[in-house]
């Protein structure tokens, strides 16, 4: 029922759901890499008290992440510079490129 609900959300907002099929590896690989970054860069390095301290930390390293961090497989840009260039998904090729986290 959950998934049911939160696919249709996603629809709705129309956000493709890729769930099986042909470039399933694809839409996880970023995802992947994101969350990657996110624990290795932040969630690891602080022993947040509740959860209200780790959502702060993460919303500062998520702004980071897409504002101030130049990312190698962007050209060096940021994920909001890229964004920002009107091509989002036409700097490199493959689905999930170009999507601002937040």
């Amino acid at each position: 029922m959950y998934r049911a609900s939160f696919s249709g959300l996603l629809l709705e907002w129309g956000i493709k759901v890729s769930m099986d099929g042909k470039g399933r590896y694809l839409d996880n690989i970023f995802v992947e890499r994101l969350w990657r970054s996110v624990k290795y860069e932040e969630v690891y390095l602080k022993a947040y008290s509740n959860g209200s301290e780790a959502r702060r930390g993460i919303d500062a390293y998520l702004e980071l992440y897409n504002r101030e961090r130049p990312h190698q497989s962007l050209d060096y840009r940021t994920p909001a510079q890229v964004f920002a260039s009107g091509r989002p998904f036409g700097c490199l090729s493959g689905p999930g490129i170009g999507l601002i986290i937040s």
